[in-house]
């Protein structure tokens, strides 16, 4: 214990600081005072611009009271490779602010792990037990009582989206914030009653390192000039109420652990996303809604692209009013006055890149509750251009003296309206349905579906599917119906459920249907027909008919000869993905996501014969036949003219400069392969051909080497490419025998093939005397006694351009 002596001038000498802290406290001046002479933007949150210093002065008066934080990309890069497109929407975050002491701090509670109890204790453990994040920290400047003026302009002007994070992951430069060239930028500053937005001109400098990507859309790679946007937004109120997730609805949503929750039940709580739609009255058959839901095409998009936006969009009230909605779902065009970026605003937004790319639907979401607060879709122009490029190729249409073909555009528009409805439904909560072909879903990928005619032309009348389908009627039954009171929810949703399976539909989404070794037999992206091998067929017939007629009518008069290139690319791949649908029946399981009591199927064995029939036919895809171009063809494409880039979208090259169709053909079979032989189907069909009457894959193997190692020889180009596509083989049976990802038999079968391949060479060289086959033999056999590396593949194969959009496709609101 301290002496009265001592004690006395402890006192004396904390006496001062305390004052001076006292004093400090005091001095706040007044938000009046502080803000003279500067413009005030009233509104959810106040705030304050001064022009002298090209600040923002933020006043809060809601302090401990939640709100979202959004941070946006106005104004992007324009490289879709990067991500940083126009209109891009980051994370949306609950957030408030919290006083401690001169500090008022931003503080994003963790909504992963909550206690869903009135017992204030229960939920004060839950919190405590994870970390929670502040995102800022600001300074008390001024205060009235409990309202407090901060300064945010660095809050405001840092890089809240991460632009320099997303260039450094796409490996294409270091760059970093340089603040003396960035600002606020006023014209998107705005406040309104129920959200609070703010925006600024963010430069990034570096450069030295700048990728291709950012060489193909920078003025000056040493300088990037974006825009972000702050958005802080007014939570909904508690009238709503959040629809339990049911993995046979196809919808996304949130999910988070609840403590509270009784040791026999699960406690994860899964809920979907959806916007809130109330009908008027819910027990009448057919209701207007309480508050419509509006969405916005934006006004920058031309003619006639903008009413094709506007009438795929409103497919979708053909959903609502299935399921007894009157005028609750409209599309209009963005007013002038309007701003794309205001959480009011849902929006159908029209983005500009360098490169044809994804279009995704994107969406604002309650994340206590898995309310949709804003849906926000961005379409990519260039992609009306790749289809009408398409049409361009299959119809030769360019002939001199005669009219342009109007079916090019009618099938670009087309194709435009069903991409317009399949991003708007991803706003709407719904999942990609990748078992829904033949129109039975707008939010299935629809390759264009051309047919042959009686008089043998190729016809793109019926190219893209017209209107909404029933898995989407079914999907908006599920998500949106406001039943009457004393109606049991989930007896109700889940006859809504049981009615489409006996309807046929079927729900299978993108993990199942992405995957490259994927086993079902329905779920694919960019395929058509009731029948995968049918279909199949069928496309080679049209690639067949397209190519007999490909020449110098498939470019405009005038344009270089070097841009048939361009056009053939996607024709001469035509199949690709029909291809890979195919593939998929073997070895292919299929499946449903099932529950207990709902007498779905739950898991059922491809029938061997459907397997043998898809094989014949994905053989068949690597033929001779099927793979060369004929000279005429050929002949017609120089090298590159000057000033045309050479691009990503045509095919590789092992020439140099001049066209090389015999690339074409190795990309191609190895595109058939890569999915035929791949590990994971390769163990499935050992599996499945020790189980039940399936193919295996010695029969697979002794059938693909049949058709290719041991058919009969061809002649010319033909002999070259069969000779270049059995080399291919070789490589995937190499890479399939030393894959560590395969099982033991797998690796056992596929290297016993390879020892049965050796002795047929061995045997043929005896035989044969003519020097390219010879050539072939021995350099075969040569990388049959080569050790291989068993983290290495054998041989570099040359990919094929890209069918789908550019970028990652992995997004799983996108198209």
């Amino acid at each position: 214990m301290k002496s009265p002596v001592l004690r006395s001038l402890w006192l004396l000498l904390l006496l001062p600081l305390l004052t001076a802290s006292v004093a400090v406290a005091q001095k706040l001046p007044s938000i009046a005072s502080k803000t003279a002479g500067m413009k005030k933007y009233p509104g959810y949150f106040n705030f304050y611009y001064d022009d002298e210093t090209g600040k923002i002065w933020l006043e809060i008066d809601k302090l401990n009271q939640q709100f979202l934080y959004v941070n946006s990309l106005p104004a992007g890069l324009g490289s879709n490779d990067i991500g940083l497109d126009r209109g891009q929407l980051g994370g949306e975050r609950v957030v408030y602010f919290n006083r401690q002491g001169p500090k008022i701090m931003l503080v994003q509670p963790n909504m992963a792990y909550r206690a869903t109890s009135e017992n204030q204790n229960e939920r004060r453990a839950v919190e405590e037990s994870f970390a929670q994040s502040i995102l800022w920290g600001f300074k008390a400047e001024a205060a009235d009582g409990n309202r407090i003026l901060v300064d945010a302009t660095d809050f405001l002007l840092r890089d809240a989206h991460d632009v320099t994070g997303s260039i450094k992951r796409s490996r294409q430069g270091s760059y970093k914030l340089d603040a003396s060239r960035s600002a606020l930028y006023l014209p998107r500053t705005k406040n309104f009653p129920e959200n609070t937005e703010f925006e600024a001109t963010l430069t990034f400098t570096g450069g030295e390192d700048a990728g291709r990507y950012v060489r193909e859309v920078a003025p000056d790679v040493q300088a990037l000039t974006l825009r972000q946007h702050h958005s802080f937004i007014q939570l909904p109120d508690n009238n709503y109420t959040p629809r339990a997730m049911d993995p046979r609805a196809g919808y996304f949503g949130i999910s988070y652990l609840d403590y509270a929750t009784p040791v026999g039940e699960d406690i994860e709580k899964r809920f979907i996303a959806r916007h809130r739609l109330q009908k008027k009255n819910p027990a009448a058959k057919v209701s207007e809604a309480v508050k419509p839901i509006v969405y916005y095409v934006d006004n920058g998009a031309p003619e006639p692209i903008r009413s094709a936006l506007l009438d795929g969009a409103r497919w979708w009230n053909q959903a609502f009013e299935a399921a007894g909605y009157k005028d609750a779902f409209r599309v209009e065009v963005l007013p002038d006055t309007a701003d794309p970026m205001d959480v009011r605003y849902n929006i159908i937004q029209w983005v500009h890149r360098s490169t044809r790319g994804w279009s995704y639907g994107a969406s604002v979401v309650d994340p206590r509750t898995g309310e949709i607060i804003k849906g926000h879709v961005s379409l990519g122009s260039l992609r009306v251009r790749q289809d009408y490029m398409i049409a361009e190729g299959l119809l030769a249409p360019y002939e001199e003296g005669k009219p342009v073909n109007k079916a090019m555009m009618d099938m670009a528009l087309a194709r435009i309206r069903q991409l317009s409805a399949h991003e708007l439904g991803h706003t709407l909560g719904i999942m990609h349905n990748y078992a829904a072909n033949n129109n039975a879903s707008v939010m299935d990928y629809p390759h264009p579906q051309a047919k042959i005619d009686r008089a043998g032309n190729i016809d793109l009348s019926s190219a893209y599917g017209t209107g909404i389908g029933a898995w989407d009627k079914v999907a908006v039954a599920y998500g949106y119906q406001d039943f009457p009171k004393g109606t049991n929810e989930e007896k109700a949703l889940n006859e809504i459920l049981a009615k489409s399976r006996v309807d046929g539909l079927l729900f299978i989404s993108d993990r199942d249907a992405r995957a490259p070794g994927g086993a079902h037999p329905v779920a694919h992206l960019w395929d058509n027909g009731a029948n995968a091998t049918d279909e199949l067929l069928q496309v080679l017939r049209v690639r067949e008919k397209a190519l007999q007629n490909f020449s110098e009518k498939n470019i405009k008069q005038g344009a270089p000869m070097s841009t048939l290139e361009d056009v053939l690319v996607p024709i001469y791949n035509y199949h690709r993905y029909q291809t890979e649908a195919v593939v998929k029946l073997i070895g292919g399981v299929n499946y449903t996501y099932a529950a207990r009591g709902d007498k779905q199927l739950v898991t059922e064995v491809v029938d061997k014969r459907e397997q043998q029939k898809a094989l014949d036919a994905v053989l068949k895809t690597i033929s001779p036949e099927v793979l060369t171009l004929p000279e005429r063809i050929i002949s017609q494409i120089p090298p590159r003219a000057p000033g045309l880039r050479n691009s990503r979208e045509l095919f590789e090259k092992r020439t140099g400069l001049t066209f090389d169709p015999l690339a074409a053909a190795e990309a191609s079979a190895d595109f058939t392969l890569s999915f035929l032989l791949h590990p994971e189907r390769a163990s499935r069909l050992v599996e499945l051909g020790a189980r039940s009457n399936s193919l295996s894959l010695q029969d697979v193997l002794k059938q693909t080497i049949e058709s290719t190692w041991k058919s009969r020889r061809k002649e010319g180009l033909e002999e070259v490419v069969q000779l270049q596509t059995e080399q291919v083989i070789l490589t995937h049976l190499l890479a399939l025998a030393h894959n560590e990802n395969a099982s033991y038999q797998a690796r056992a079968v596929a290297n016993n093939a390879l020892k049965d391949l050796k002795s047929f060479i061995e045997s043929k060289q005896k035989s044969h005397k003519e020097n390219a086959y010879q050539a072939h033999l021995a350099f075969a056999l040569n990388r049959l006694n080569r050790p291989v590396s068993e983290d290495i593949k054998p041989s570099k194969v040359l990919d094929l351009p890209p069918g789908s959009p550019i970028g990652s496709g992995e997004i799983i609101g996108c198209e």
